[in-house]
């Protein structure tokens, strides 16, 4: 669907100034707007996924570890899939608020894409550069989004998610090859030198906020350099209307599920081109993997 087809339906939950305010900056921040029901249930799934991951050695299709990970002093970087790995995570993104929130922004009819929950260990959890989403996995048209769950409260030192307001109407959008033509999952130094980060906006928020930015907007995220992690919950969600031509990097038994409305009869194509990731067919392990280079030979 088109924003303007998007923008004739009622909406549900947002107001019609901060959907179109999602429209134009790519972003949106909504604070404490989960009820704590939700947020408790999401803190015990988290807690066993972490006590889990004590017995994992080595990182594979749902465990991303960081260095130094050790049963006795986890640090994870990040569970792929968790919708897969505990009954909580889907019946979260399925039944509570987040799904008429997205059907304000991307229409009546939303579809499940995947799901990660990101950790930024404290002390020290890692950077993410300047990247984009959708040429991880093209879609159709544009309305993917991502959204963001903080299940505790998330401070400046805690490295929240930052957004670079209008990115997301750039044309072209910039590579993220190096220049040998290998993947790198983000923007090239130089590309990423040239962004007026000055207009960045970090969303910090509660616990129970919001992070929502469109699949084309440019985004980063800094070291946790406090003494708390921050666990952040991610979904990504489109149209019903919009459809992968690409390998899932994250692959889900949801994949392609419909949380709000009906299927799509028909595909809608944005006429904008979109970079092509490399074939995940082989397998993936995480953005963090793929910048830090540790994936790079096989890029």
């Amino acid at each position: 669907m088109t924003p303007e087809q998007v923008l004739s339906y009622p909406p549900r939950v947002l107001t019609q100034a901060q959907r179109e305010f999602y429209f134009s900056e790519g972003y949106l921040l909504l604070e404490r707007i989960v009820p704590d029901e939700w947020i408790q249930r999401l803190r015990a799934a988290t807690d066993e996924l972490v006590e889990r991951s004590r017995k994992v050695t080595k990182p594979d299709a749902v465990w991303d570890l960081e260095a130094g990970h050790r049963p006795d002093a986890p640090r994870l970087r990040r569970v792929s899939a968790p919708v897969d790995q505990h009954p909580a995570y889907w019946d979260y993104v399925s039944q509570s608020i987040i799904g008429d929130i997205v059907a304000d922004l991307v229409g009546p009819d939303v579809k499940f894409h995947h799901s990660k929950l990101n950790f930024k260990w404290a002390q020290g959890g890692e950077e993410v550069k300047w990247h984009y989403d959708i040429s991880f996995w093209p879609h159709t048209n544009y309305s993917p989004l991502t959204v963001g769950t903080y299940i505790y409260d998330c401070d400046m030192d805690q490295g929240p998610l930052q957004v670079l307001p209008k990115s997301h109407l750039v044309e072209p959008m910039p590579t993220q090859y190096d220049r040998d033509g290998r993947w790198i999952g983000c923007l090239r130094d130089e590309d990423a030198a040239e962004l007026d980060t000055s207009k960045a906006v970090a969303l910090p928020g509660p616990a129970g906020s919001l992070t929502l930015h469109n699949c084309r907007t440019l985004h980063y995220s800094a070291r946790n350099l406090s003494d708390l992690g921050r666990p952040l919950l991610l979904y990504t969600l489109s149209s019903a209307d919009a459809f992968p031509y690409t390998v899932n990097p994250i692959r889900s038994s949801r994949d392609q599920a419909v949380i709000r409305g009906k299927r799509a009869e028909w595909a809608h194509h944005d006429p904008r081109p979109c970079l092509i990731p490399p074939d995940w067919s082989g397998g993936y392990t995480s953005i963090f993997a793929l910048q830090q280079k540790e994936d790079r030979a096989a890029a």
